[in-house]
């Protein structure tokens, strides 16, 4: 049953977006008792968020071809995607949005969609550097926050866009300071 709330709670929030989002349309869609979404997530922006985070995930991998700099573009690419020509982009600052007043969404955000983004990142990263393709004392921390982030702000921020090419930017910027000498 909990596949198939979770799974409703993306449709519905994919398609309509939070404003429309509610756990009774949620309840109905999943053939679910609004007692059962309420035994499991404290609130409709908890329930939504990981309804978001299950419809996307499978999306945001970042693929290890052994070039680094190849997988964080093509992973950029598919995120820049996501967030401007799918309805993920408008429910991202939703939720982000609605983050910043909703504590428990505030740290389900971080706990079961940041945390384990940032996770897979930042294992590629280290990766990346034990095979001496990025410098050894470049944070992944840092450089999670300039790539990831920078599409944040963008799609946050009025009149700036996401194009594929700020994408293949950021990655070449990156890489410009960040590179091994030995990669060079």
């Amino acid at each position: 049953m909990r596949a198939e709330i979770l799974a409703a709670a993306g449709r519905l929030l994919l398609s309509e977006g939070m404003g429309a989002f509610t756990i009774e349309r949620v309840a109905a869609l999943a053939g679910a008792s609004k007692m059962t979404i309420y035994k499991w997530w404290p609130s409709k922006g908890v329930l939504a968020l990981e309804g978001y985070a299950s419809t996307v995930d499978a999306a945001l991998a970042i693929p290890d071809t052994g070039d680094i700099e190849a997988d964080l573009t093509t992973q950029l690419l598919t995120y820049v995607r996501l967030l401007r020509d799918t309805p993920a982009g408008r429910v991202t600052a939703e939720l982000l949005g609605a983050a910043q007043t909703d504590p428990e969404l505030a740290t389900a955000l971080r706990r079961s969609y940041s945390d384990p983004r940032r996770a897979v990142g930042l294992a590629a990263l280290r990766t990346a550097q034990e095979r001496g393709q990025i410098r050894a004392d470049a944070d992944p921390e840092v450089l999670i926050d300039q790539l990831w982030g920078s599409c944040i702000y963008r799609l946050v921020m009025p009149g700036q866009s996401l194009t594929d090419a700020f994408a293949r930017i950021l990655v070449e910027n990156l890489m410009d300071g960040v590179r091994a000498a030995a990669a060079r």
